[in-house]
């Protein structure tokens, strides 16, 4: 449970400094989104959930 509160505490922080550093590039972002389908939403979103799970399994084993 230590581990996920970390990550999740790792994720506020990275997406915190993102909207700190570049605010502009955040809003073309979400408006990139908007224009996004929802399947290409969800197929990325698959993809890089198992990216970070692969990436996750290496380190810890």
């Amino acid at each position: 449970m230590n581990d996920l509160v970390t990550a999740l505490g790792l994720v506020l922080v990275l997406e915190g400094v993102l909207y700190a550093l570049v605010p502009g590039g955040m809003k073309s972002i979400m408006r990139s989104a908007l224009e996004t389908s929802d399947q290409t939403l969800r197929t990325t979103g698959l993809i890089v959930a198992a990216i970070g799970l692969f990436v996750v399994w290496i380190i810890r084993g």
